[in-house]
């Protein structure tokens, strides 16, 4: 299974979204809380492109965006060969 990083905030609607996704798929996820946090926020923001609002969700190292992101993958049909390591195509 892949390793899934989500950096999110405690009271985000769109993280909570996004973390409901990945468990209803059985995915193990690790969540890093930004909320009080602007020194891993400001490292977020810089791995995620300059991307600044959460969730910031990584696959194996590589940068899939936001929630919306996440879940147009899914609707896609690419999200699940994403999480078994394949390429998303």
């Amino acid at each position: 299974m892949a390793e899934v990083i989500i950096y999110a905030t405690r009271f985000c609607p769109y993280c909570h979204a996004a973390k409901r996704l990945l468990r209803d798929k059985g995915v193990e996820f690790q969540e890093i809380d930004v909320t009080f946090d602007p020194k891993t926020r400001r490292k977020m923001t810089e791995l995620a492109g300059g991307r600044h609002t959460v969730p910031q969700i990584f696959i194996n190292g590589h940068h899939v965006g936001g929630y919306d992101d996440l879940s147009a993958l899914d609707k896609a049909g690419k999200l699940d060969p994403l999480l078994r390591g394949e390429a998303a195509g």
